[in-house]
């Protein structure tokens, strides 16, 4: 069974393995990468960046900075840096906003602070460039055995293509390996280089690729409080950000993209994992969608009036 608790607030600043157990459902789906397919007239480049979990701290609204450095703490520096690319490969995606978060080197994120510790915000230029001066994450104990390696997450939102939601790990972790997401993402397990100052170094590319994106006014139509069929005390809010379906958690909210068919489906989750939520519109007011893994149980929850 899938449960979200909304019932209370997290404290400022926590480990995520105190709070992993709470995340029922991490946003997480695969894109394909590196194909090129002639479409009539021109040659056209399938460099879409593979997405990966979102996880339970995404927050909005990180300050527009791309200097993350915080006097006095611990942690190795490095520059994050990279391109935004349209779906040709090629071409520099100019203004596209890139949200940059991570863990501290005590393993920690920074949940509800007004100072977004290692959380940071910058539009690329006009060649598509972006870059954060920040330090390396480390990898954590998430519970049940599983350490998560090192990694950093990234949000590209760019007009006229889905929302890229992904981590970047570091070759040399050997946690990669037994990671359930790390360990499908060959192409996002970097290099890391060590400059001449004692510094670091990270390079990354994005490419971006339109997918079905549902209409504005339809989707407000889907937002609001829904209670389980089968437990009414056990409630979901759904809510619109940047034109994507949200489900409320104590941080911000898991995400999810419109497939057709009024199917959402959260947008990384490996195969066999995926979450998908469907909905039957009998009218404005009569709504209720099933939620559930692929495969798996599946839960019935109904608007409420």
């Amino acid at each position: 069974m899938i449960v979200f608790s909304v019932s209370h607030l997290i404290p400022i600043t926590m480990k995520r393995r105190q709070f992993i157990s709470a995340a029922a459902l991490s946003v997480t789906a695969m894109s394909s990468f590196g194909f090129i397919r002639f479409d009539g007239e021109k040659y056209v480049g399938d460099c879409a960046t593979t997405s990966d979990i979102l996880g339970p701290f995404y927050r909005p609204g990180s300050p527009m900075r791309s200097n993350l450095h915080i006097p006095g703490e611990k942690g190795e520096k490095v520059e994050l840096s990279g391109k935004i690319l349209h779906q040709d490969c090629t071409t520099p995606y100019k203004n596209a906003k890139v949200e940059l978060w991570h863990c501290d080197a005590e393993e920690v994120y920074d949940n509800s602070t007004a100072d977004f510790r290692y959380r940071g915000t910058v539009m690329t230029d006009n060649e598509g460039n972006y870059a954060f001066q920040t330090i390396l994450p480390v990898p954590y104990d998430a519970g049940g055995g599983l350490i998560r390696p090192a990694h950093f997450h990234l949000m590209v939102t760019a007009d006229g293509y889905q929302s890229l939601v992904t981590q970047l790990y570091f070759k040399g972790d050997k946690n990669v390996d037994g990671d359930p997401w790390a360990a499908r993402s060959t192409d996002r397990v970097l290099e890391v280089k060590k400059l001449a100052d004692g510094s670091n170094k990270v390079i990354y590319n994005v490419g971006m690729a339109p997918t079905l994106a549902v209409e504005t006014a339809s989707l407000k139509k889907l937002v609001g409080q829904y209670q389980n069929e089968k437990d009414p005390e056990k409630t979901i809010e759904l809510f619109d950000y940047e034109n994507d379906l949200w489900i409320k958690n104590e941080v911000f909210g898991n995400k999810f993209s419109y497939r057709g068919n009024n199917i959402f489906e959260s947008p990384n989750n490996p195969e066999g994992y995926k979450v998908f939520m469907k909905f039957e519109i009998a009218t404005s007011e009569n709504i209720k969608f099933s939620i559930g893994r692929e495969g798996g149980d599946q839960n019935t929850f109904i608007k409420k009036s």
